[in-house]
């Protein structure tokens, strides 16, 4: 298989054609033709495929329970809305296009290997990333993640069992996490690091601590037009004041913050609004510096976390060996949240790499990265795997 076949196979799925960018939500006609997709390229190389209890799809080449535990790559294959091609579906075309090289090379393999597919990584749809891999870990207990909902009320008990999936097991999965040694996730990075160091790939050297918060802002709803300005309780007003306060405390503080969701009150272009909730997303290397920003934030104002996770380390032998493998490559922590960060934190060994992105841009159409570098990344995978099944077990 040829990685222009497979990217080309993807590139239609969930496309938005006035903007370019990809609406591929969780538990959706479009996540369908998604896992039949990844379905289809396990059987084709003749791998046995397992759904978890979440519904995340693993792909096994051997026999875990056997001789396992075994070595997994891959990612995700959804996007936030109108995202870009690379963010989640790179990491899986390299992963199986990395058992192509190996078994193109005649690699027996020691131990079991398997590219796995995980479900709404975004949460782009119920609100919360990475939900398959919370699930299966257990960090997102089963009756918050079965409960949550989307923007039309459906809760995602329903929207599982509408696709097809029994949601009577879903929590955390011992079975499947048994047969996990090691997890190597590649994926496009999310910003400026390898231009600025000229180089196609880097190793991740951990997840920077972030959070979210929601903000509530009360006031009174009235007539747009006959309600006199210094007879107005806008809401509105404490949140934009909000918003550029978040900005100059993120200065401040050396992190970055934003503002990117916003729920209004009636929400009608002339009326006033009653009620506004407003989300901050909040992150840096320095778990204190992000609190600080949120205290400062919260003074006189009713501010109410949502989600803290603390900064996650790779796997320090993974890392060093996936670096030597690599010529020494360059080290790049991340910004971002990822599946890898959430099976680290459930104490598997667990490493990235990240293929260059020569815009910078991620989570919007202009999200790329040249083909010369994806094939660099697929090499970058294969080397690395080709040496957890014949070196030493990580």
């Amino acid at each position: 298989m040829t990685f222009d076949r497979l990217w080309d196979d993807l590139a239609p799925v969930g496309r938005e054609g006035s903007t370019g960018g990809y609406r591929r939500y969780a538990w959706t006609a479009t996540d369908a033709t998604l896992r039949e997709w990844f379905a289809g390229e396990a059987a084709a190389r003749g791998l046995d495929l397992v759904t978890d209890r979440a519904g995340n799809q693993w792909a096994w080449w051997g026999d875990p329970d056997a001789s396992g535990p075994g070595v997994v790559v891959g990612s995700h294959l959804d996007s936030v809305p109108d995202g870009g091609a690379f963010d989640g579906p790179l990491g899986v075309v390299s992963a199986l296009l990395t058992i192509d090289a190996l078994r193109a090379a005649g690699l027996r393999p020691s131990r079991p290997i398997a590219v796995v597919h995980f479900g709404d990584e975004e949460g782009a749809r119920f609100g919360v990333a990475c939900a398959g891999s919370r699930m299966v870990t257990g960090a997102l207990p089963r009756d918050r993640a079965l409960g949550l909902r989307d923007g039309d009320g459906t809760s995602m008990a329903e929207a599982m069992s509408a696709a097809g999936h029994d949601i009577a097991h879903v929590g955390r999965d011992e079975e499947t996490l048994r047969r996990v040694g090691c997890f190597v996730e590649l994926h496009v990075e999310q910003g400026r690091g390898l231009i600025d160091l000229g180089r196609p790939v880097a190793v991740g050297t951990g997840i920077w601590p972030h959070g979210r918060w929601r903000m509530e802002f009360a006031g009174e709803a009235n007539h747009a037009g006959t309600t006199r300005l210094e007879d107005r309780h806008d809401p509105m007003l404490d949140y934009a004041a909000a918003v550029l306060q978040a900005r100059e405390l993120a200065r401040k503080y050396g992190i970055v913050a934003t503002c990117g969701k916003v729920a209004v009150e009636p929400n009608g272009v002339n009326a006033i609004p009653s009620r506004v909730r407003g989300w901050l997303d909040a992150r840096g290397a320095d778990a204190g510096a992000v609190r600080a920003l949120v205290a400062e934030l919260s003074q006189g104002r009713d501010v109410r976390e949502e989600s803290w996770t603390p900064a996650t380390p790779f796997d320090a032998f993974l890392r060093d060996r996936c670096a030597a493998v690599l010529d020494d490559a360059p080290r790049l922590a991340c910004g971002a949240g990822h599946d890898a960060g959430v099976l680290a934190q459930a104490g598997v060994a667990t490493a990235m790499l990240f293929v260059r992105n020569p815009t910078g841009i991620s989570h919007s159409p202009a999200e790329f990265a040249e083909r010369d570098d994806c094939l660099r990344g697929v090499e970058a995978l294969t080397a690395v795997v080709a040496d957890l099944v014949v070196g030493r077990t990580a």
